[in-house]
């Protein structure tokens, strides 16, 4: 028969198994949960930058077509001024402008 002394002993053991058991199941469930949580923002994150990304992407065509914009008002300004000093063109003025107008046909009356 085994003793008192001998009973604590053994039960003293099971209670400790059954404690370190019962924490590690615990960290490893806590730890678990911190994958998942981890996981969940960064997919948040990318998903937000991936957006970031898009804008900027539409940003930079804007702007890509504003610069295309502001030299074609550039060119305009440019093309005037070479009409001007190189082909000696001018506007006439409004006493040497004619307005010839068509004669209007039966299909344009309708």
């Amino acid at each position: 028969m085994k003793s008192s002394d001998e009973i604590e002993t053994t039960e003293n053991k099971v209670v400790k198994k059954v404690v370190i058991y019962t924490v590690m199941v615990a960290l490893v469930f806590i730890s678990a949960m911190m994958v998942v949580l981890q996981v969940f923002e960064y997919r948040h994150d990318y998903r937000e930058l991936s957006s970031y990304m898009r804008e900027r992407d539409d940003l930079n065509a804007e702007w890509g077509r504003l610069l295309i914009e502001q030299q074609t008002f550039g060119a305009t300004a440019q093309i005037g001024t070479r009409a001007v000093t190189q082909l000696r063109m001018f506007s006439p003025p409004a006493a040497e402008t004619v307005v010839i107008s068509l004669p209007m046909t039966s299909e344009q009356n309708k």
